[in-house]
C-alpha cells in the first residue's frame, strides 16, 4: 500500500460502517437500557438518576425534537457520532504519528464491538461520551506536552470544555481529567504554573453543573446509587465476576484488538520506539487507571465490561502507531482478521436476533421459555404490543377494564420495554410500583405523568425472558387480580417466549411516593 491515499479510504469506510449501522439500527428492536432513556428524552432535566442528560439531548437534537420516534431516528444520534468519530480518530492518529497510524486505528476502533456496536448504534450515554472522549483527547495531545506554547494554552481550554461535555455524558469521563492531573504530576510540572490549567478545571466546573444542581436537589441519589454498585466494602473475593469482567473485556473490544493493546502497551513499557513517549505517556496514564480500577472492583463484585471499553479506546492508538511501524506497507493481517470477527459477530448476532436458528430455548414448563436467551431482550416487544392492543380493545369494548387504564410494573425493565411498545401507541400512562433501587427513573416519571388515582385500574405485562409475576405488595394496592392471558411470541417458525398480561382491577389506595425518603 505505497502512496496509499488514506483520506480516500477514511471516506470508503466511513460510508460502509453508516450503511451497516443505519440498516441495523432501524431493524432491530431497542435493547433494555436504550427503551429506558428513550424516557430521559421525553423529560428533559437536569440530570437522571441513573446517567447525567446527554443522552437525552441526542435524542432529542437526531429525532427532530422527537417528531421521530422510531428506533432509527432515536438510535440516529449514536449511528452519526459513531461515524464522525472515525474521522476523529483519523486526526488523532495522524497527530500521534502519521496518516497510517491514523487509518490503522480507524480500522481497529471499527473492529471493536463497543466502538461499532454499543456506541455506534445503540443509543446510550457511551455514544456522546465516546465522541466528546475523542474530542478531548485530541486536545490533550496538543496541550499537554507542550506548556510554553500558545496554541497549547487554547488546546487546554478546548479540553476543560470536551471532558466537560463527556461528564455530562457519564460520569467516567471524569477519567480524562484523571489522566491529564497524572500527566501534568509526573511529567510536565510547568503547567502548575499555567493559568489556562485552572481556567480549564472552572471550565470543566461549569459545564456539568447542571448534574451537581440535580443531585443537590435530590439528596445526591445518583452518587449515592453509583457508589454503591462498586462499593467493595463487605464483599469477599469474587473470582467468577473477575473472569466474567475479563471475558467481557475481550470480547467487547474485540480478541484481536485486547492482544494488540496488550503486546503494544508492553513494547512501550519496554522502550520500544514506535511512538513519541510524551504521547504513549497520555494514553497510558489516561486509558490504564480506568481499566484497571474496575478491574479491582469485579474481584469484590459484579461489574459491567462496557465500563473498562474507553480505556481500551484510547489504548488503541498504541496499538495503531505499533502496527505502523512493524508493518510500513499493506494491511496488516490481524487488522484483516479484528475486521473479519466483528463481520462475524454482526452477522451471527443479527440472524440469532430475527431467526433464533443459532440457539433456540425451548422448555416444558411455560414460564421458563426463552429465559437464557439473552437475544430475545431485542426481540419480541413490537409482536407484544400488538397483540396486547387487540386485548385491550376487546376488554374495552366488553367493559372487563374500565375507568382510567393504567400499565404498572414494579421493576424499571422491562417494564421500560412494554411502556414503548405496548404502552405509548395506545396512548396508555405506564407507572411504576416499588421501591427506588427498582423502578429508578420512573420514581420521577410517575409524577411527571400525574401519579396514581384510586379506581384505576392496571395492566401488568411480563415476559418469560424475566418472568416476574406481580409480587404481594404491588397486587395489596388493588382490589383484585385476574388468571393472565398469554401471548406467544413467534421466532423463526417456532415460540421463542411467552408475554403474559395481567389485569389489577380497582386501585384502593395510593402507591407511596419513592422519593419521600430521599426529599
Amino acid at each position: 500500500m505505497r502512496n496509499v491515499r488514506y483520506k480516500k479510504w477514511l471516506w470508503v469506510l466511513m460510508a460502509t460502517s453508516f450503511v451497516i449501522r443505519l440498516v441495523l439500527s432501524g431493524t432491530l428492536e431497542f435493547g433494555n437500557d436504550e427503551v429506558y432513556y428513550r424516557l430521559y428524552a421525553l423529560y428533559p432535566d437536569w440530570s437522571y438518576f441513573d446517567h447525567p442528560f446527554m443522552v437525552a439531548w441526542v435524542m432529542r437534537i437526531f429525532s427532530l425534537n422527537l417528531l421521530f420516534t422510531s428506533e432509527l431516528f432515536l438510535r440516529m444520534g449514536a449511528v452519526v457520532l459513531g461515524t464522525v468519530n472515525l474521522w476523529l480518530v483519523f486526526q488523532i492518529g495522524k497527530r500521534l504519528k502519521d496518516e497510517r497510524t491514523g487509518f490503522l486505528a480507524a480500522l481497529l476502533y471499527s473492529a471493536s464491538i463497543y466502538a461499532f456496536v454499543i456506541t455506534g448504534i445503540f443509543i446510550l450515554p457511551d455514544a456522546p461520551q465516546s465522541f466528546f472522549s475523542l474530542l478531548a483527547l485530541q486536545a490533550m495531545i496538543q496541550s499537554l506536552p507542550y506548556p510554553e506554547k500558545k496554541s497549547a494554552q487554547k488546546q487546554m481550554l478546548l479540553f476543560g470544555l470536551f471532558a466537560g461535555l463527556g461528564i455530562l455524558s457519564k460520569y467516567t469521563a471524569v477519567f480524562l481529567w484523571l489522566g491529564a492531573a497524572l500527566y501534568i504530576l509526573f511529567y510536565q510540572r510547568k503547567w502548575l504554573s499555567k493559568k489556562s490549567l485552572y481556567l480549564s478545571v472552572i471550565i470543566t466546573f461549569i459545564v456539568s453543573l447542571p448534574i451537581l444542581i440535580w443531585n443537590i436537589q435530590n439528596r445526591f441519589i445518583s452518587f449515592t446509587f453509583h457508589g454503591e454498585r462498586v462499593d467493595m466494602l463487605g464483599h469477599g473475593l469474587n473470582w467468577n465476576t473477575f473472569l466474567t469482567e475479563i471475558v467481557g473485556e475481550i470480547f467487547y473490544n474485540n480478541p484481536v484488538n485486547f492482544v494488540l493493546i496488550i503486546v503494544a502497551v508492553t513494547a512501550f513499557f519496554l522502550h520500544k520506539k514506535f511512538l513519541k513517549k510524551a504521547y504513549g505517556r497520555i494514553l497510558v496514564v489516561t486509558g490504564v487507571p480506568m481499566i484497571a480500577l474496575f478491574i479491582l472492583f469485579s474481584l469484590f463484585r459484579a461489574t459491567l465490561p462496557h465500563w473498562t471499553a474507553p480505556g481500551y479506546t484510547l489504548l488503541l492508538f498504541m496499538a495503531a502507531a505499533f502496527l505502523a511501524e512493524k508493518r510500513k506497507n499493506g494491511l496488516p493481517v490481524v487488522v484483516k482478521s479484528a475486521l473479519g470477527l466483528l463481520v462475524v459477530v454482526l452477522i451471527l448476532g443479527f440472524v440469532q436476533i430475527k431467526t433464533g436458528i443459532l440457539y433456540h430455548d425451548h422448555s416444558s414448563e411455560v414460564v421458563e421459555t426463552g429465559s437464557n436467551d439473552p437475544s430475545l431482550d431485542m426481540f419480541g416487544y413490537r409482536q407484544a404490543g400488538a397483540a396486547f392492543a387487540k386485548i385491550v380493545k376487546q376488554d374495552t369494548l366488553s367493559g372487563s377494564m374500565s375507568g382510567k387504564l393504567i400499565l404498572t410494573g414494579n421493576n424499571w425493565f422491562p417494564l421500560a420495554n412494554f411502556d414503548y411498545y405496548a404502552a405509548t401507541p395506545l396512548k396508555m400512562k405506564t407507572l411504576a410500583i416499588g421501591p427506588l433501587q427498582n423502578i429508578h427513573e420512573y420514581a420521577w416519571i410517575n409524577k411527571k405523568r400525574g401519579g396514581f388515582q384510586k379506581g384505576m385500574d392496571a395492566y401488568y405485562l411480563t415476559d418469560t425472558r424475566y418472568f416476574r409475576p406481580p409480587d404481594k405488595n404491588l397486587q395489596s394496592f388493588f382490589e383484585s387480580q385476574e388468571i393472565p392471558d398469554t401471548i406467544p411470541i413467534v421466532r423463526g417458525g417456532r415460540i421463542a417466549k411467552y408475554v403474559l398480561v395481567y389485569r389489577l382491577k380497582k386501585l384502593l389506595k395510593i402507591p407511596p411516593d419513592p422519593l419521600q425518603k430521599i426529599e
